[in-house]
C-alpha cells in the first residue's frame, strides 16, 4: 500500500513523495549518502531500545532525512496545494507548509522500523492527512479500545481505563524530542521543525492532558455538535 503526496507552490513547482507504508529493512549498503545525524549514537532516544553495535543508523531518522533535507530552506508558514493520495481517496487542501509536513512526517514516522514509534502503524494504514487534534484523540482512542475488544475476545485482560495509552504515549514523547534535537542543528529554515512541533503536540495531549481532551469530546458528543 502507498500513499503519494505532492506539495504544490504558488509559483508551480512541485515536491511529490510516495510513502511505501510496508518498507523493506534500511539499506545502508551505500552509508556514505547517508547524514551523520541519521546514525543511532547521534541524539539516540533515552529509551531507545536498540542495540549500536548492531544497528548504526535509526530507522526513523533514515526515513525522514530525505524530506528533512528536501525542506531544510522552507519557511513554515508559506501557503502550499498539499494533494493527498491513497488507495481508496483523494485529499487536498490549500495550508501553510507547516501542516503538510506534519502530515507526511507523521505517517513516515507511523511506518518505520522504530520499535516504539512502529505503535502508531494502525493509525496509520488508516491515514488521514491534516487530523485535527480532535480528530487525532477520537482516532487515537478509538483504535486503542478497539485492540483492547480484540484482547478481551482473546481471553487477555483488556484495559478499559486507558493506562497503557498513556505510557505509551509518554514513550513517544521522548521518541519526538530527541528526533526535534536530531534535526535542529541542520534545518536552516523553520518548517521541518515547526512541523514536528506540531505533531509532538498533538502527541502529548495523550500523554499529559488525555483526560481533558476526552471531556471536551464527550461536551461534543453528549450535544450533538461538531
Amino acid at each position: 500500500m502507498k500513499v503519494k503526496y505532492e506539495f504544490i507552490f504558488p509559483e508551480g513547482k512541485t515536491r511529490e513523495f510516495e510513502v511505501e507504508l510496508d518498507r523493506p529493512e534500511i539499506d545502508t549498503g551505500n552509508s556514505g549518502t547517508l547524514p551523520e545525524w541519521t546514525e543511532l549514537q547521534h541524539c539516540q532516544c533515552s529509551n531507545c531500545p536498540l542495540d549500536r553495535t548492531k544497528n548504526r543508523y535509526c530507522p526513523v531518522a533514515v526515513d525522514i532525512a530525505p524530506i528533512v533535507n528536501e525542506f531544510r530552506h522552507e519557511h513554515a508558514f508559506q501557503k502550499v496545494t498539499v494533494r493527498v493520495q491513497t488507495e481508496g481517496r483523494t485529499y487536498e487542501k490549500l495550508t501553510g507548509l507547516e501542516e503538510g509536513l506534519r502530515s507526511l512526517l507523521g505517517l513516515i514516522m507511523a511506518t518505520s522500523r522504530c520499535p516504539i514509534l512502529s505503535e502508531l502503524r494502525p493509525m496509520a494504514v488508516h491515514h488521514m492527512p491534516f487530523a485535527s487534534s480532535d480528530e487525532f484523540i477520537l482516532r487515537t482512542v478509538s483504535l486503542y479500545l478497539l485492540q483492547q475488544y480484540f484482547a478481551s475476545r482473546n481471553q487477555q485482560e483488556p484495559d478499559w481505563e486507558l493506562k497503557g495509552l498513556v505510557a505509551r504515549n509518554q514513550q513517544l514523547q521522548l521518541v519526538n524530542q530527541a528526533l526535534w534535537q536530531r534535526i535542529h542543528s541542520i534545518c536552516e529554515s523553520d518548517s521541518n521543525l515547526k512541523a514536528l512541533l506540531s505533531f509532538f503536540s498533538m502527541a502529548s495531549s495523550v500523554s499529559f492532558s488525555l483526560e481533558s481532551q476526552l471531556q471536551k469530546l464527550r461536551t461534543k458528543l453528549e450535544s450533538g455538535t461538531g
